[in-house]
């Protein structure tokens, strides 16, 4: 039955996707707002399940090449670990330090260890975009996020 990588991915997908959506629909509802927060949760859940029913029924077969590329090679699973490494320490400070300062420590150092070398570039986006994204959310859409150890 399941003949192709992609349709054993596709099934892999399909459960990972029924189970976001069961998390999704226990997100309480508020009575006050026209827009839930429980709306992006469940529209990428369906996305996700819609997408992997396409992957599914997609009659791209798979050719050699393709087969010799997804064999990856450790030193690419040492990067995978770092970045995931890095990922976890986001989440476990964000709260403790804050969004802003946590956001942009993020952006520079995991950019700058997967090779990017625009120093400048790099700490003008590690500092406005968070910045910016702190602005938008806490003022615009009045949603409020981690301030941590800045005062505001």
């Amino acid at each position: 039955m399941l003949k192709t990588i992609n349709q054993k991915i596709s099934i892999v997908l399909i459960l990972l996707a029924i189970g976001y959506l069961i998390m999704s629909y226990r997100l309480p509802s508020y009575p006050y707002t026209p827009v839930d927060a429980d709306v992006v949760p469940k529209g990428l859940g369906w996305l996700l399940i819609i997408l992997s029913i396409f992957l599914f029924f997609s009659k791209n077969t798979e050719t050699k090449e393709q087969r010799a590329r997804r064999n990856i090679p450790k030193k690419e699973f040492a990067v995978l670990g770092a970045v995931f490494l890095f990922i976890f320490l986001y989440i476990w400070l964000l709260e403790i330090v804050g969004f802003v300062i946590m956001t942009g420590v993020f952006i520079f150092f995991c950019s700058w260890f997967l090779g990017y070398k625009k120093y400048k570039t790099n700490i003008i986006v590690s500092v406005l975009f968070p910045f910016f994204m702190y602005v938008t959310f806490s003022y615009f859409l009045k949603i409020s996020l981690p301030q941590g150890i800045l005062p505001f």
